[in-house]
């Protein structure tokens, strides 16, 4: 009886396997969904950061006139 119990059958390698490979498509989706998201949310700074400096550009733009003598 204990011959059995320390036998690894094919199906056994096979389960664990199956299980480990599970277990990697989660956490590749999982790593993936963040990706998504950080990215989503640095091109939001980006597009804001762009739209608060060009607003601040056209308010205080300064007006230079030159006068040829």
């Amino acid at each position: 009886m204990e011959d059995e119990q320390l036998m690894v059958q094919p199906s056994d390698i096979e389960a664990k396997a199956r299980e480990i490979e599970a277990a990697l498509d989660e956490t590749r989706e999982s790593a993936m969904n963040t990706a998504v998201v950080a990215g989503v949310v640095v091109a939001m700074v980006v597009a804001t950061a762009f739209l608060i400096g060009r607003r601040r550009g056209k308010r205080s733009k300064a007006m230079v006139e030159v006068y040829r003598v």
